[in-house]
Parts: C-alpha cells; sequence; structure tokens
C-alpha cells in the first residue's frame, strides 16, 4: 500500500515513523516549507513534495492529514475528489462535518478521524474497570491535562504555531481529544459548563485554560481541566465510584485501583511503550491506530471512531464554549446532531 502524508510538523514526521514501523515504506511526505521537505527525505529515506498539484498526482492509495486542524477539511473534500482513503489528525471545527459524512456515505472511501487516546493503556485499563463493574457505579471524575505550551515545540517559536491561534488554540485542540475517550466510557454528557479565560503571560491569542463540568444522564458528573502553562506537565485522573477509585497518572505511567472492600491501593502495571526523542507520549498508541485505519481499508476490520462520532463531541467543545460566554450551564440534547 502506499501513502502520501500531508503536512510534515510532528505529527506528520510520527504518523511516517508509524507506516514504517508497520512495515510500509512507499511514503511520500507534502509540505509547502522546502526544509520539512528535505528533513523527512533524510530522516526517513522517503519522497517528498513542495508542490501540492504534483503532491496530489502522487500514486497513493491513502492520505494521512497531519496539517493544523483549520486545513483538515480541505485536504479531506480532495480525498474524496480523488478517491483516495484517508485520516486525519483531531479535528476544532464541524464546519462542512454533515457534508463530509454525507459524500463519505455514498463512496467506498474510508475516511476517519484521529482517536489516539482510545489506544493508550491507561485509557483503555480505566474503561475495562468501569465496564467490568471494579468501581461500582462511577460517580464522579476529575481530569487535569496540562503541558507547558513553549515546550510543545522546542524547535520553533511556540508564536509561530497552529496552537498560539484562537481558532486552532491548544485548548480547544486537547479538550476535545480528551472528551472522545472520556465520551466512550461515560456516554455522553446531559449538561455540561465551562469557564475559560487567559490567566497566563504567553504570548498568544488564545484562552490558556478550560476548566468543564459534565454531568451525564445516570447522575455521574466530572470535571475536565486542561491548561496550557502547567510546569512541569500533568496528565492525571482520578476516578472515584461506589465500590472504589482508579487513579491514574500518564507522565509517571503510575496506575493503581482502590477497592472499598480491601481498603487498600493497588498497582497496576501498564506498558509505558516507547517515546521518540523530543516527544513526551509513546508511539505505539499511534502506531495501532495507523493500523487499524488500514484494516479498515483492507476490509479486515471497522475502525473505531467516524465523523459522525467526531462531530457529537466537536458539539460537545461548542457547548463549552457556549456556556463559557453565557456565564450558564448547557444542556446537551445527548444526541448532538
Amino acid at each position: 500500500m502506499k501513502f502520501l502524508v500531508i503536512g510534515l510538523g510532528s505529527m506528520g514526521k510520527r504518523r511516517i515513523r508509524c507506516l514504517k514501523r508497520l512495515g510500509y515504506n512507499d511514503i511520500t511526505g507534502f509540505d509547502l516549507r522546502e526544509d520539512r521537505c528535505q528533513e523527512v527525505v533524510q530522516k526517513y529515506e522517503i519522497k517528498s513534495e513542495s508542490d501540492w498539484e504534483s503532491a496530489k498526482k502522487v500514486p497513493a492509495d491513502a492520505w494521512v492529514i497531519s496539517t493544523p486542524p483549520n486545513l483538515h477539511m480541505n485536504y479531506a473534500f480532495q480525498a474524496i475528489e480523488q478517491k483516495k482513503h484517508f485520516f486525519t489528525e483531531a479535528g476544532v471545527s464541524v464546519d462542512r462535518m454533515n457534508n463530509l459524512i454525507n459524500e463519505l456515505g455514498n463512496s467506498n472511501i474510508v475516511g476517519v478521524p484521529s482517536c489516539t487516546m482510545r489506544y493508550y493503556e491507561g485509557p483503555k485499563k480505566i474503561k475495562e474497570l468501569v465496564q467490568n463493574g471494579s468501581i461500582g457505579r462511577p460517580l464522579f471524575f476529575v481530569y487535569h491535562w496540562g503541558q507547558y505550551l513553549p515546550t510543545w515545540h522546542v524547535y520553533e517559536r511556540y508564536q509561530d504555531f497552529y496552537v498560539s491561534k484562537r481558532e486552532t488554540g491548544a485548548c480547544r485542540e486537547i479538550v476535545p481529544f480528551q472528551l472522545e475517550w472520556l465520551v466512550d466510557i461515560f456516554g455522553t454528557p446531559k449538561t455540561i459548563s465551562c469557564l475559560k479565560d487567559k490567566i497566563s503571560g504567553l504570548d498568544a491569542d488564545i484562552d490558556d485554560i478550560y476548566q468543564l463540568q459534565l454531568k451525564f444522564e445516570n447522575g455521574m458528573m466530572g470535571n475536565l481541566i486542561v491548561e496550557v502553562f502547567s510546569q512541569p506537565a500533568v496528565n492525571l485522573i482520578r476516578v472515584a465510584g461506589t465500590e472504589g477509585t482508579i487513579e491514574f497518572d500518564q507522565h509517571e505511567n503510575k496506575f493503581r485501583l482502590y477497592k472499598t472492600e480491601d481498603t487498600k491501593w493497588t498497582e497496576v502495571e501498564l506498558d509505558a511503550g516507547l517515546a521518540e526523542k523530543g516527544y513526551i507520549y509513546a508511539e505505539e498508541p499511534y502506531v495501532e491506530e495507523m493500523k487499524d485505519f488500514i484494516s479498515g481499508i483492507l476490509g479486515e476490520k471497522q475502525y473505531p471512531y467516524t465523523f459522525a462520532d467526531d462531530q457529537k463531541i466537536l458539539n460537545l467543545l461548542q457547548k463549552a464554549e457556549q456556556s463559557a460566554d453565557q456565564g450558564s450551564h448547557i444542556k446537551t440534547s445527548l444526541n448532538l446532531q
């Protein structure tokens, strides 16, 4: 199978590594920046193009769209026009989403969005323990994700990076990235409220913290905090239930379970995986995600996340921002269409 990777920033390079680990070497990279093109040619021994008209003529079976989020739809619709299967990184907008879903439904093209967090060992273990009743009925979770924005890409000024722009700001990108796996485990919240603001001294026109409160149909509640000024980085969730509690610190790869009947904590060992130099998170979840995308193309299994699913998550982001603007709780209407 042949691939065209569109966008050769940190995620594009990561996707190239994933494809090569899966045994695919017929890869062409595209980026308007010639320096990025030369980098992937030298580092990964693949072909590259810096002219889009030439790149879209590359005889690829599938496109991997790793551009800034505001460009995803542009390339997705071109992929459908060119009859190419495609994968996009996490998005931030529902603009043109209905059209995309309809066009995919009328084609034989496999087009899917990223859902990387489902492939991490921590979220997978939380889902297993919640579903098998290990903590009884879940009552509440609090999840804090934070990472200092200037360290996201140490090789470039964060002010020049799309996460410093209001439309594609870092928190706006990370909130749906995290909501996706939380909703997969706990269901769609029936009400949502949000506080967001810029409270740090970062040189970026973005809200640098989002604090969401979620209430679910079964009475469960949750807090999600996403911010981009924490030093050091934090990725910590605690889930409390009627019969126990789960704690997971992703940065420390520490997972433990408290059972009320035993009145003690039990450490749970997880495979931390290996991170590429200069990256915080392990490569394995991204490799498995690419593997499932390819399996979907080959008809071996169904990829676990669709653009219809993504539309619901991005509508939650919109509801959260509406809540922050209005200073009120917002009903989500559950189906979020």
